[in-house]
């Protein structure tokens, strides 16, 4: 299976110079290829007989080259992939906005998530790696060559508060381990981050709600800076790296998280939470930061890719599924069950429990159920197997 891996370079003036006209470079392309599209749109909308085929990334490669590299010496300085890959990553966000999975492709800017791939032959060796006409890069910790099964063919370089960083996937075997339950059930909430059908409880780092207050004196102090002076651009850094500070702490205990389930858990159910209506939601404004803070997509999108490396299976419970509103012992389903309650109790038969602990069970049998479902076999066939099973055990013992 593909990981990808990135890792911070540690270089020097000179080579910082060049990958900042790399990352430029690209950016100058992707903005002319988009102007284009623009244009194009714009001219098939308004001419509905005479339409304009829309470009592809072939077709926008060959204008590039033609309108705009003859006209710009500079594109000769750099390496010839960072604008193709550009226009290539621009005609799949086309892709992906006329099939209505993402939004119309913005223009970039300098300075805001600056990135360029580069492919050919690319060389790792202990703490370097060789890219394509910028040469050897150094890196601040050991690169992981006894995993990968062969050379990268493309790297992607990319700029986050002043740092560069280096990435590129890794085919390595899945390592499947040892489980020590066979079904599992996350609840995924504000006060506890993922509450387990065992009764175990993770909580939440938030980092962005301890750091709140030190990011506002920051931008407070930056309101009166000059645009574009050396001050500015220096508040802006320190800013940035703070902000990187608090993604890094998330991803650290998300991660710490998502390895343990997935190594000692055979089957993990987790609702399919609709987190970008939960954040559009103006009755959730208050808790709005909390639940961006805890990172809830980012949990499933890691368990995703763990499963499968440490041979573990992922069931996605749907998102109308009533787990906290049905009770985990008799089943009885409430008509309502307002947030501020934390305590489950069924009026039928009398059970009781944490709203969270029990929510976490419902999902754990439900991810039994679509198991079940997916062997083929139904509740009856259940049954009788178990008593297959336990008549065996009888009969031996």
């Amino acid at each position: 299976m593909l990981l990808g891996f990135k890792t911070q370079l540690k270089i020097n003036k000179q080579q910082r110079l060049l990958l900042a006209q790399h990352a430029g470079v690209a950016r100058h392309a992707w903005n002319q290829g988009l102007a284009l599209c623009q244009q194009v749109l714009i001219h098939n909308k308004i001419n509905t007989k005479d339409k304009i085929k829309f470009p592809t990334a072939i077709d926008l490669h060959q204008w590039l080259v033609a309108s705009i590299k003859s006209t710009h010496p500079w594109y000769d300085q750099v390496s010839k992939c960072a604008p193709q890959y550009a226009l290539r990553y621009l005609s799949d966000a086309f892709k992906s906005f006329f099939q209505k999975s993402k939004g119309f492709p913005k223009f970039k800017k300098k300075g805001k998530h600056d990135s360029f791939t580069l492919d050919g032959i690319i060389k790792i060796n202990y703490r370097k790696i060789k890219v394509p006409l910028i040469g050897w890069l150094k890196t601040y910790e050991i690169l992981p060559t006894e995993y990968q099964l062969y050379q990268p063919k493309s790297v992607t370089i990319s700029k986050q508060a002043n740092q560069w960083f280096i990435s590129w996937k890794l085919e390595v075997n899945p390592k499947p381990t040892e489980k020590n339950q066979e079904f599992v059930g996350i609840d995924l909430g504000i006060n506890h981050l993922a509450t387990l059908s065992t009764g175990e409880i993770f909580n939440g780092v938030k980092s962005y709600k301890k750091y709140e207050k030190k990011i506002a004196r920051m931008q407070y102090l930056n309101r009166h800076k000059k645009l574009g002076s050396n001050n500015y651009k220096k508040s802006q850094i320190k800013i940035a790296r703070l902000h990187q500070k608090i993604g890094n702490i998330r991803k650290d205990t998300l991660h710490k998280i998502t390895t343990y389930i997935s190594k000692n858990h055979a089957i993990i159910g987790i609702e399919n939470l609709n987190v970008s209506g939960m954040l559009a939601n103006g009755k959730l404004s208050k808790t709005t930061k909390t639940i961006g803070d805890m990172g809830f997509y980012e949990l499933r999108r890691q368990l995703e890719y763990k499963t499968q490396l440490y041979g573990s299976k992922l069931i996605i419970v749907d998102r109308f599924y009533p787990s906290s509103k049905t009770c985990s012992n008799c089943g009885e389903k409430k008509t309502s069950l307002p947030l501020f309650q934390r305590v489950f109790k069924c009026n039928k038969c009398g059970f009781e429990s944490d709203r969270d602990v029990n929510a976490a069970i419902n999902l754990k049998k439900e991810a039994v159920r679509l198991t079940v479902l997916a062997c083929g076999l139904d509740s009856a066939d259940t049954a009788r197997v178990k008593q297959e099973k336990r008549a065996t055990f009888v009969s031996i013992s």
